[in-house]
């Protein structure tokens, strides 16, 4: 097994690849925050749904179905972009007062904050700064 520095940036990057091929659905090994992230961008309606999955060797993989908008000859991916803010050499923390707004509004921010994964949104409306992990729109 392959083990990464930035787990995180390792699942954005495979997303954001198989959103390229149009891929339906991408597998990645399972851990708290990625199925946090997940739920985040299911909830969001930035994908269909997500499911951990346990294979043969007892190794959970977070499955993630990929969604996609208009008719196949001219499907677009919902996601635009998914990009990561805070790195394992870089570690980016806001205040709730300075959550930053991602694209005006139209995208999210996920930050990792004491009351759990949450969007900058909620996170403004519960009071609590954080980590920022990634801007997604």
């Amino acid at each position: 097994m392959i083990t990464t520095s930035d787990p995180i940036a390792d699942m954005l990057t495979r997303v954001r690849n198989a959103l390229m091929v149009r891929h339906a659905t991408v597998t990645m090994p399972s851990s708290k925050i990625k199925v946090a992230i997940a739920k985040i961008l299911k909830d969001e309606g930035y994908i269909e749904d997500y499911k951990v999955v346990t294979d043969e060797n007892m190794h959970r993989n977070l499955v993630i179905q990929l969604k996609y908008q208009g008719d196949l000859k001219h499907q677009r991916p919902v996601i635009t972009n998914l990009t990561r803010v805070s790195k394992p050499g870089r570690r980016i923390y806001t205040a709730a007062k300075d959550i930053p707004w991602v694209r005006s509004g139209m995208g999210i921010a996920i930050l990792s904050t004491p009351k759990g994964v949450l969007t900058g949104q909620q996170a403004r409306r519960l009071n609590v700064g954080g980590e920022v992990i990634c801007y997604v729109w």
